[in-house]
């Protein structure tokens, strides 16, 4: 019995290759230009770097994380998002000494134990950003910007960014208290996650899809009515700095992130045409975690985008560029003695820059120029027997089907010529 892929994996075939590439090339330019360095971390990590950050009682932790003990006794696990790895990475390696604002990207591989579904397997791919060490409300703003200005830059139009603040440990105490207050004479309406989290993490209420029309939930305290003086003033100049720059959104009340580690600037942006599940990024600041995890006190903030999802959205919209399979030169070889010769021939066009092929299984001239035209070869050169001893080689354009003989010396001035 064939041995398959594990459910909620995906094989990225050469036919989609090129679309994965064409995503990548616009994401390491527009980092380049907005100045985020790459940064490659392990895909796994000891368990407790994802307890400490993302916290107990999330649905992550509790239910989504791939976790084993390896040979030597320790508790690993894939890591479920890049965050807390990139943060762990720039205090084992003190990138904080470089400069005070460190501004990192990563594109890589996470693993979510879910219901497989369109746009979101159980192993996925994301691009995030991460910019660590400064708490002006400009670098929120930059942030959002890079999200909005990738998914721009692929076509994606009508995006709706939704804006809010979490707060901080201080204010949002209180803000937890009050949603207690709220929502206990409801608790018997609620499902049993949201009975589960109504001591542990509250705010998480206000993101459960279960309980999403419930018609009590619409009067719920709204977080913005509790922030601190600090927070308010952070949140205020936030939208400030959007709006300079042109970029429209809405403000969400009920927009909290699904990790611990949030505070204050808290977004999301939908692309409506994929339906129900249309947030295609969300980030936001997070403030505390660099301490959570062992370092100094740390003001950073960022976001992810799900590629799977990113190209769900582009395929729904013809977006997606046409495949380029054009090949530059095609070598046909007729018959042993050719052989040689015509590998030779490959490797020289190779080595000029050009793309190169050839047929390996010593078909007939009629199928040799079939494959030619099946890599859509912009040149065929021909080789047999006769060209073999005159030192000549046949150079076809198979666009305008002309051909001539030419010295196998100068073969290669002319085709790059």
């Amino acid at each position: 019995m064939l041995t398959k892929a594990p459910r909620g994996t995906h094989d990225i075939l050469p036919a989609e290759a090129g679309e994965w590439n064409y995503i990548e090339g616009k994401i390491r330019d527009l980092c380049r230009r907005y100045g985020y360095e790459e940064i490659r971390t392990p895909m796994f990590e000891h368990t407790e770097l994802f307890h400490r950050s993302i916290g107990e009682g999330t649905d992550v932790v509790d239910k989504e994380m791939y976790t084993f003990t390896d040979r030597g006794g320790r508790s690993i696990t894939l890591r479920p998002e890049n965050t807390a790895s990139a943060v762990r990475a720039y205090l084992e390696n003190k990138l904080y000494g470089a400069q005070d604002l460190v501004k990192l990207f990563y594109i890589g591989s996470m693993f979510r134990y879910d219901r497989p579904q369109a746009g979101r397997m159980r192993e996925f791919h994301q691009f995030g950003i991460e910019a660590l060490g400064s708490e002006n409300p400009a670098v929120d703003a930059e942030v959002i910007l890079v999200a909005m200005d990738f998914l721009s830059s692929l076509g994606l139009q009508d995006l709706s960014l939704s804006l809010n603040s979490v707060g901080c440990p201080e204010c949002r105490a209180t803000y937890r208290k009050a949603l207690q207050d709220y929502f206990r004479p409801h608790l018997g309406e609620l499902c049993e996650d949201c009975n589960d989290r109504f001591e542990r993490a509250p705010l998480r209420i206000l993101d459960c899809k279960k309980d999403a029309d419930k018609p009590f939930l619409v009067d719920a305290p709204k977080i913005t009515d509790y922030l601190c003086d600090e927070c308010k003033a952070h949140f205020e100049r936030v939208q400030a700095y959007l709006t300079e720059a042109g970029v429209a959104f809405t403000l969400d009340p009920r927009l909290v992130r699904g990790l611990d580690y949030y505070t204050k600037t808290a977004f999301e942006i939908k692309y409506p045409p994929l339906g129900a599940q249309s947030a295609v990024a969300g980030g936001g600041r997070y403030d505390g975690l660099i301490e959570e995890i062992g370092g100094k006190p740390t003001p950073a903030v960022g976001f992810a985008t799900g590629l799977e999802r990113v190209l769900l959205a582009l395929e729904k919209q013809n977006l997606l560029p046409a495949a380029n399979e054009t090949t530059d030169v095609f070598v046909v070889a007729l018959g042993d003695a050719a052989q040689a010769p015509a590998f030779k021939l490959l490797r020289d066009c190779r080595r000029a820059g050009l793309t190169a092929n050839m047929d390996y299984a010593g078909r007939s001239m009629k199928a040799q120029m079939k494959q030619a035209n099946k890599h859509h070869a912009r040149y065929a050169l021909i080789l047999g027997e006769d060209e073999v001893q005159n030192g000549t080689v046949q150079l076809k354009n198979m666009e305008k089907s002309e051909q001539k003989s030419v010295k196998i010396e100068d073969v290669m001035s002319e085709l790059v010529k």
